[in-house]
């Protein structure tokens, strides 16, 4: 059955990991310089920039997993989601 996990009370949904803002910051910059990158043809030069942002924000996550204790891919999606898939600003409502 489908839903046996859900009704069973010893199963729990993972925690929700919790990125600092410069961990989203990071991934912001390493976004905004992957939509410049691509946004232009193929050279090296155009996207070293992009690798550049990138690497800066796994070197973060990692380092952010091993000084919080969360898992490094948990840590990683909620601040790619952070920046991709922003929660609606309930102020602007």
């Amino acid at each position: 059955m489908a839903d046996g996990l859900l009704s069973d009370p010893s199963f729990r949904l993972p925690a929700a990991a919790n990125p600092s803002e410069n961990l989203i910051d990071l991934c912001r910059a390493a976004v905004e310089a992957q939509r410049a990158a691509t946004a232009v043809p193929y050279s090296q030069d155009g996207w070293a920039p992009w690798r550049k942002a990138a690497e800066t924000f796994q070197a973060a996550v990692t380092a952010e997993a091993e000084a919080t204790g969360e898992g490094r891919y948990a840590l990683e999606q909620a601040a790619k989601k952070a920046v991709l898939h922003p929660e609606p600003d309930e102020a602007a409502s």
